[in-house]
């Protein structure tokens, strides 16, 4: 009997021990604690010690001579040597035609010194593999492409000019046939081999292009005139991006747009930009639901936003996004929205885990807006958009709406919560339709409300 009673005691003591463990375990961490672990993962390059020179391989800084061919020496050289630091010293250097990346090559662009592309489509063929608004296609080459590659950067003070104001730019409405093409071709899962543009439509390359890339950084550069979106990582990860400047007001000109990506640092960044200042992607509709591969941990921070929005989510975000930290951050000038995250039921997917932490708007016309019918278009795939977390978050004025979320019918939006927000002016304070748990931890829009006035 006594041995018995001995055993049930251990068991029981087990049991608990387990379970305590098991409780133990699945303790959520901190947001601090979430961010310092994708911090840990995020390592830049090491930058090559051997220099090369462009101008040594017959490059001139004066506007006119085209410099393509004396890159195309140096990358072959750099390939040979595994890698190099490309050095471009002052001066300004016409490109008829892109620059296609190696691994372990860097190009430092100098204080002084301005890479300026052709206008000319015809110099941006042969088409190459690429993505465009979400969906995997052959068109013309980005213009700075890295694909496949690792152990890549972009350095110095000096300007990319992508000078498409005049040429590329005008294409924005000519886009439609191919656009809706390329959407047609997604949907309908045609072989990526025959998703052929190029000559003969009107889908503007990206600027620059990392795709399937590990182990970037983008640095000090100014970014100026781009033809498409800026910036696109694609399909890469553990990327740094810091002290970019931008100055883009061409259609479409967003910032960065990390798409099917993970562990990515930007930080410390300076917006203009005619669209997005950072939009985050992971493909569109059917496409990026059969890809799956979920855009995450990721981190903004000290960046001073200016332009059509801060930080997007979306809309092509079919793959889901998850683990999103924007801290610290200001603005530089006016934007439309603040944070807009934006999806409809042509996605599916999920935004979730996403940390807004101590950001400051001027005047918007919203500050912070989720929908999941953006366009108002779209049916059988609704977004699942979940545990969303605003704390600091501060708007001087909103000239439309404070705080607005669009949940679907089908698909409530859920598990927000809003602690110490501050709006000081707007049009609307708040606008939730088909939402679930939504909750306000001080929170004021409009004049705060002092001592309540009694009775004379």
């Amino acid at each position: 009997m006594e041995t018995g009673l001995k055993l049930k005691f251990v068991v029981v003591c087990a049991l608990f021990l387990s379970s305590s463990c098991n409780s133990f375990q699945k303790k959520e961490l901190s947001r601090e604690q979430k961010m310092n672990q994708i911090l840990k993962t995020i390592i830049p390059p090491t930058i090559s010690k051997n220099k090369l020179i462009i101008t040594d391989f017959g490059a001139v800084g004066d506007s006119l001579s085209d410099s393509k061919p004396a890159f195309d020496k140096v990358i072959q050289i750099c390939k040979e040597q595994n890698g190099a630091r490309i050095i471009v010293p002052p001066g300004v250097y016409l490109l008829r035609g892109p620059i296609h990346m190696v691994d372990n090559m860097s190009i430092d662009i100098q204080k002084g010194a301005k890479l300026i592309f052709s206008n000319e489509a015809k110099d941006y063929l042969p088409t190459v593999l690429t993505s465009w608004e979400g969906t995997f296609l052959y068109n013309y080459s980005p213009f700075i492409y890295a694909y496949q590659v690792k152990n890549v950067a972009i350095i110095g003070e000096g300007t990319i000019d992508g000078n498409a104001k005049d040429s590329f730019n005008l294409w924005h409405g000519k886009q439609k046939q191919s656009q809706e093409l390329s959407r047609k071709m997604n949907h309908e899962n045609v072989p990526i081999e025959k998703r052929q543009f190029g000559e003969g439509h009107f889908l503007r390359p990206q600027f620059i292009q990392f795709f399937e890339c590990k182990n970037i950084l983008i640095e000090g550069v100014t970014i100026t005139n781009s033809p498409f979106w800026c910036v696109h990582f694609l399909k890469s990860e553990n990327i740094t991006a810091r002290k970019v400047k931008f100055d883009a007001f061409n259609k479409n000109n967003d910032g960065f747009d990390p798409e099917y990506s993970k562990n990515v640092l930007i930080e410390d960044i300076d917006f203009n930009n005619a669209d997005d200042n950072i939009a985050i992607k992971a493909g569109r509709d059917y496409e990026g639901r059969r890809i799956g591969l979920t855009s995450e941990n990721i981190i903004i921070r000290n960046c001073r936003f200016k332009g059509l929005h801060g930080v997007v989510i979306g809309s092509e975000m079919s793959a889901g996004v998850q683990n999103v930290f924007v801290e610290n951050c200001t603005y530089g000038g006016y934007c439309k929205r603040g944070i807009y995250l934006k999806s409809n039921p042509d996605r599916g997917g999920f935004i979730r885990d996403i940390y807004i932490n101590n950001v400051v708007f001027g005047e918007v016309e919203d500050c912070f807006f989720v929908t999941s019918y953006y366009h108002g278009e779209g049916n059988g795939f609704e977004t699942d958009i979940r545990n969303v977390f605003v704390d600091n978050l501060t708007c001087r004025s909103a000239a439309n709406a404070g705080l607005v979320i669009q949940g679907y019918p089908t698909k409530k939006v859920r598990d927000i919560q809003f602690t110490n927000v501050k709006i000081d002016s707007c049009k609307t304070a708040l606008s939730f339709t088909n939402v679930e748990n939504i909750v306000f931890n001080d929170v004021v829009i409009g004049e705060a409300v002092k001592v309540p006035s009694s009775a004379k």
